[in-house]
């Protein structure tokens, strides 16, 4: 035992000793370097039987738990690893035989001080397990302040979900309410189906099982990562058809996902309940319908649009060549796998508008992010918006090689929304490739990079546009489908757009101008870089109602123990770091929040009766170093994803992007990492904010401590008052009580579910909460292949 106890001091005193002194000469705390010699000379004490080893063990015991309440206060995750191993060796060292140096002598110091010091800290972080940084206790009021709020501009079928978020005004809300905070613990599955399309050898690790299906009649509609469309009945899961349109595989596609389809009802079919299950059968009416009047839309990653009848699943030749558009048409620079649609159009009236993804840093040389109108019919183009040359809305002849849209425009990945009533689009841009290199961006990109822009439905052109980071050096491009709703404000009801970010802050602006509703004010930002012809900017736009976490200091540095939490700390002060918007450098920046975002494309909820919306902030920071091309080896590997080694190829620089992380591989900022909350939109304030989620599936041990994981997916909200969200990396579904936060059901899943999950009625009226679980491969969830619905059971 006494063996044991100087291994374990060793263990711990040499790393602080030599690791504490060089963050000392970096101008960290000199806690961990005198930390490190205290425990060393306990070790020295105890192999030479000293009477003074343990006692000046329990002194410094004593000293690191009262550093420890000056530095994080009394919050369980930051004591407990400060705490932890050093209480643990504490408990050996008050053993009596760590004491003797043979079994027939007598301890030489009594164990009790070293006992009591170990006790006392354990229970100061046992009393600490209630409170968690990052979290706001409080009540959202429930009232119903308009029971007729419009949930989108068309009145679909009781019971249908139409479009990715319900409607294309984005809500993600469902007016059913069968299911309710009393009722939803007896929610059970089902059905559940495996789809066959799962994530292979040949694939790019982003693949991903993302989509959202649309309910329309009795059927389902969705994609999966290979960009199969597939129709299922909706009471039992039943594949009814399939379509396959062949997208291979390609190396550099960044990422290998599909959202969702899109639906387009024509004018003159049957209903959507009355779709017959095979084009040309008699419908319930007695009338014929028509080959391809209900359509669905298919992007795919081979960077093309397909038109299929709704029925069966058979391309409409009619549109585009033979059923489809080829999205490649008049772009620059047409590398395999650098566009790809993964998100679905939105389509209002005869209208269908599209964007796409372009690979973040492989080349300065990609292909446009241009925002193009085609009719829903024929597939001709109507008009084309492009960032890097906006006025130019006229529609590009695809037959004429001579007409060329701007080359790496900022693009658009995520869902649009619309307003059919205002005649506007909304569509949220990210910026022009490289994302950490400003210098090639014209005067209109640096205009719309990271910015809402309002396109006319009709003819393409500006009508406003709302930039939410200037000089986007972070990729910091808006990932999240806005969301429109009406708000009761003391100037009257007012039309209104809810935009969250990926640096946490929410706009909520009237989205008939643009003018912001809640306050926008301007901070100063971090100046300075060291990137010849580059430069940063004197302030940036934060809006009043925002998720931002507080600046990170070396104190907010965590780690699973002692040393580690050391050698984060040690990292922070090797990287860059001024804050929010501290430049990305050669020397390594960090950013945060990440690039991985406060919120994602999952975007939030939004309950247009109660004016209220429910979201799941994340925080992760990340790692930006910029590398010298000419530092680059012949054998690097580069363009894996988004994260790793990004070649920028045609610029001086590559840049490194990856999580900041412990030598342990857990997040070297304190948790939650991931949180769910909710806000008051009428008055912009936050209302509540808990942790969310479990290390269940991180750890090597499947333990669910609650400790709040990261994820990327979305909510949905219900009439009920009911919140439902996946999302996170611990393989779990959730239901919460929109009033409060509180877990009301929970259940395991047999992927991850990062996607977002809808609601419907089934044939036999009952309401229905579906959601895939296929898991993320960047982010390392459990793969598969699941759609899981989930009813009411006796």
């Amino acid at each position: 035992m006494r063996a044991l106890s100087l291994v374990l001091l060793l263990i711990l005193g040499l790393p602080l000793a030599f690791g504490g002194a060089y963050l000392l000469a970096l101008g960290g705390s000199p806690f961990y370097c005198l930390s490190g010699i205290a425990v060393l000379a306990t070790a020295f004490g105890l192999y030479k039987r000293t009477r003074w080893a343990l006692p000046l063990y329990a002194v410094w015991m004593l000293v690191l738990l009262a550093w420890s309440l000056w530095e994080v206060g009394l919050h369980w995750w930051p004591l407990a690893t400060r705490l932890g191993l050093p209480a643990l060796i504490g408990l050996v060292l008050a053993f009596p035989a760590s004491r003797r140096s043979d079994p027939g002598n007598q301890p030489f110091a009594s164990g009790r001080p070293v006992l009591a010091a170990s006790v006392l800290s354990a229970v100061v972080a046992l009393i600490g397990i209630p409170f968690h940084l990052h979290e706001t206790s409080g009540t959202l009021s429930m009232e119903v302040l308009n029971p007729a709020a419009k949930t989108g501009d068309t009145t679909p079928a009781e019971g249908d979900w139409e479009a990715y978020a319900g409607s294309h005004h984005g809500q993600r809300f469902s007016q059913l309410d069968q299911i309710t905070p009393d009722n939803v613990h007896r929610l059970g599955v089902a059905w559940q189906i495996q789809t066959g399309d799962m994530k292979g050898p040949g694939d790019v690790n982003e693949t991903t099982f993302q989509a959202t299906p649309l309910k329309i009649g009795n059927t389902l509609y969705l994609c999966t990562p290979h960009s199969l469309a597939i129709a299922l009945n909706a009471d039992t899961g039943a594949e009814q058809w399939r379509f396959d349109p062949q997208a291979g595989l390609e190396s550099n596609r960044q990422h290998q996902t599909c959202r969702g389809v899109a639906f387009y009802r024509g004018k003159d079919s049957t209903s959507a309940a009355a779709m017959p299950a095979i084009a040309g059968q008699q419908a319930t009416d007695g009338q014929q319908v028509a080959h391809c009047q209900n359509r669905i839309f298919l992007p795919s990653s081979n960077a093309k649009l397909f038109a299929l009848d709704a029925s069966t699943g058979t391309v409409c030749e009619d549109f585009g060549e033979q059923g489809a558009i080829d999205l490649m048409h008049n772009m620059p620079h047409q590398q395999p796998g650098f566009l790809n649609p993964t998100s679905p159009p939105v389509i209002v009236d005869e209208t269908l508008i599209i964007g796409a993804s372009v690979n973040d840093n492989y080349a300065v040389d990609s292909p446009s992010g241009v925002i193009r109108a085609y009719d829903v019919h024929t597939g001709q183009l109507r008009w084309n918006w492009d960032a890097g040359n906006p006025d130019a809305t006229e529609p590009f002849d695809p037959a004429n090689p001579g007409q060329v849209y701007k080359a790496s425009s900022p693009n658009s990945w995520t869902i649009f929304s619309a307003d059919k009533e205002l005649g506007l689009v909304y569509v949220p841009l990210g910026n022009r490739v490289p994302d950490q290199l400003g210098q090639y961006r014209n005067e209109y990109e640096e205009k719309f990079t990271a910015a809402l822009v309002a396109l006319d439905l009709e003819t393409g052109k500006l009508r406003w546009h709302f930039q939410t980071v200037r000089h986007d050096l972070w990729d910091m491009d808006l990932p999240a489908q806005p969301a429109l709703l009406d708000l009761d404000l003391p100037q009257g009801r007012t039309p209104a757009v809810v935009l969250p970010t990926k640096q946490g802050d929410v706009y909520v602006l009237d989205r008939r101008d643009g003018t912001p509703i809640h306050a926008v004010k301007q901070r100063p930002a971090p100046q300075g870089t060291d990137v010849p012809g580059e430069h940063t900017v004197a302030t940036q736009p934060v809006s009043a109602l925002s998720f931002e976490p507080p600046a990170l200091t070396e104190k907010d540095m965590w780690g699973a123990s002692l040393i580690d939490q050391m050698i984060c700390r040690i990292q922070f002060k090797q990287l860059r770091y001024e804050g929010r918007y501290t430049a990305p450098s050669l020397q390594g920046t960090i950013v945060y929040p990440g690039n991985f975002g406060t919120f994602n494309w999952g975007s939030v909820a939004v309950d247009p009766q109660r004016q209220i919306m429910f979201g799941m902030p994340t925080y992760l920071a990340f790692v930006s170093t910029l590398i010298p091309r000419e530092s680059l080896k012949s054998d690097t590997t580069m363009n894996l994803g988004e994260q790793g080694i990004n070649a920028n190829e045609g610029a001086a620089y590559a840049v490194k992007m990856h999580p900041f992380l412990s030598p342990l591989g857990v997040p070297c900022q304190t948790p939650p990492w991931g949180t769910v909350a909710a806000a008051d939109l009428r008055t912009g304030q936050l209302v509540y904010q808990y942790r969310n989620g479990t290390i269940r599936d991180l750890s090597p041990i499947p333990v669910p401590i609650k400790i709040g994981v990261p994820g990327i997916g979305g909510p949905l909200m219900t009439a009920s008052g009911l919140a439902f969200l996946g999302a996170a990396v611990d393989n779990n579904f959730r239901a919460y009580d929109v009033a409060t936060g509180e877990v009301l059901w929970d259940v395991r899943l047999p992927a991850g579910g990062q996607a977002t999950p809808m609601s419907y009625l089934n044939s036999q009226g009952e309401q229905m909460v579906l959601l895939v679980a296929g898991g993320h491969g960047s982010i390392g969830t459990q793969i598969g292949d699941y759609v899981i619905a989930y009813k009411l059971m006796p």
